[in-house]
């Protein structure tokens, strides 16, 4: 079988479509660039927003034009909460929930297909070559965790996800020594909740032993930590960092700055709580990139609540904002609440919060102007009569862009780095 996967939405969907990849790799199926060389299509949505459940659906519509004599599968979260809008779409054949979603590979190929917990289909994928040079990837998504006992009052994800629950802590280092194996340079733990890794396994600091034992016994060069929510952390968490394997950028997600706007958003985290929480990780972690999500036009956010928002922000000095406009979801408390926002007010707050943000991504790069980071480079993404142009992330997940006479993908080497312009680091590759 040709497989065509995409997703929609989180660095654990990518992280669900990955493993997908790998095991029907290992099965012997093949996974193709285009839609038209697949005889199947699957695709993880997502639902966070409408925007988001708009694109799962135009996703599925282009699969079938492009190539109609196709099926789709069709999981994630828009899935689990819309499932037979989905299903009535151009050629799905099969709408798979999140509780199935481990099995949707054997769903497809009718095949019983273990992931990580067998030596043998760990070879048989060695043998198959390396399989992240197939891929086009050099970082590894592993999902470490699912689910969220957090009611935040605007959230979807933890109706389409359900509870918090963790993956066991050795098929986790099994699976990540196996991504090394492969080629895998980085590997990124993620998950809806994963600083909450392990507490429904009894462990109040899972997610430290969990990457205390990634480190000690896996030989990833890399270890980089997704989204981790700002209640989930005490300051001798970031002692972890003494291992420099472990990246340093922590996502933190605010969500807003006022914390009249956080109560009814019902977080777990206040101005004084996420001031303390940040300088700490700052106080130990030298060179640490500190980036955020911040949501605007929440219900009720008043010009004075954005006001107190956005002060707060720019006094944390955040390295980079992943700002979303307020988008009601069906069955979440938020979308009950009354003094929604209009549209062109959360569109100004966008756009301002937008443009701070390039502002503090641009004075976190003139800071690694002159120094001497290790990059890994991920892709060639031009040809040159004096070499290729690469582009990779340092540690601290900036982008970097140097031309180099070999192709250095899938390697991490040392850049001095220089102006940064267009979104990107230009640098000098040293070796």
């Amino acid at each position: 079988m040709k497989a065509h996967l995409r997703m929609v939405g989180c660095r654990l969907n990518q992280s669900e479509i990955d493993s997908m990849a790998r095991q029907l790799e290992a099965m012997g199926h093949e996974i193709v660039a285009e839609p038209e060389e697949a005889d199947h299509f699957i695709l993880n949505t997502c639902a966070v927003t409408q925007e988001a459940s708009k694109t799962s659906r135009k996703l599925v519509r282009e699969f079938q034009r492009r190539n109609p004599h196709a099926q789709s599968t069709v999981t994630g979260c828009y899935a689990q909460i819309a499932p037979r809008e989905l299903a009535t779409l151009p050629g799905v054949a099969r709408v798979v929930s999140n509780a199935d979603k481990d099995d949707l590979v054997s769903l497809v190929t009718g095949e019983e297909i273990p992931v990580f917990d067998a030596d043998p289909i760990e070879r048989r994928a060695l043998e198959r070559g390396a399989l992240a040079g197939r891929l086009g990837r050099t970082r590894a998504f592993v999902k470490a965790q699912d689910g969220c006992d957090n009611e935040c009052t605007f959230c979807v994800t933890t109706i389409a996800r359900g509870a918090g629950r963790s993956r066991p802590l050795d098929e986790l280092l099994r699976e990540v020594k196996a991504l090394h194996q492969l080629g895998y340079q980085e590997a990124v733990l993620t998950g809806v909740h994963l600083g909450s890794y392990g507490q429904d396994l009894g462990l109040a600091d899972g997610l430290a032993r969990l990457v205390r034992a990634l480190l000690r016994h896996s030989d990833m060069p890399r270890l980089r930590l997704s989204s981790l929510e700002p209640w989930d952390l005490q300051p001798g968490f970031f002692n972890l960092w003494q291992d420099e394997r472990l990246c340093r950028h922590l996502h933190l997600p605010l969500q807003s700055g006022c914390d009249a706007t956080l109560k009814r958003m019902r977080r777990n985290t206040n101005q004084a709580e996420f001031r303390a929480l940040i300088q700490a990780a700052r106080a130990a972690i030298p060179g640490l990139r500190v980036t955020t999500d911040v949501i605007v036009g929440f219900p009720g956010e008043s010009d004075a609540e954005f006001a107190i928002s956005r002060e707060f922000i720019q006094e944390m000095n955040f390295d980079g904002l992943h700002v979303f406009r307020y988008s009601s979801r069906p069955g979440t408390p938020a979308s009950r609440m009354k003094n929604q926002v209009h549209s062109h007010r959360k569109k100004a707050r966008s756009a301002d919060l937008l443009a701070l943000s390039k502002s503090m991504e641009a004075d976190f790069a003139r800071q690694l102007e002159g120094t001497r980071q290790q990059v890994l480079w991920e892709q060639v993404i031009a040809a040159t009569p004096d070499g290729f142009v690469h582009s990779g992330y340092t540690d601290n997940y900036m982008r970097v862009k140097a031309l180099h006479p070999r192709d250095l993908s899938n390697r991490i080497c040392a850049a001095s780095l220089g102006k940064f312009t267009d979104g990107a680091i230009h640098g000098t590759v040293e070796l």
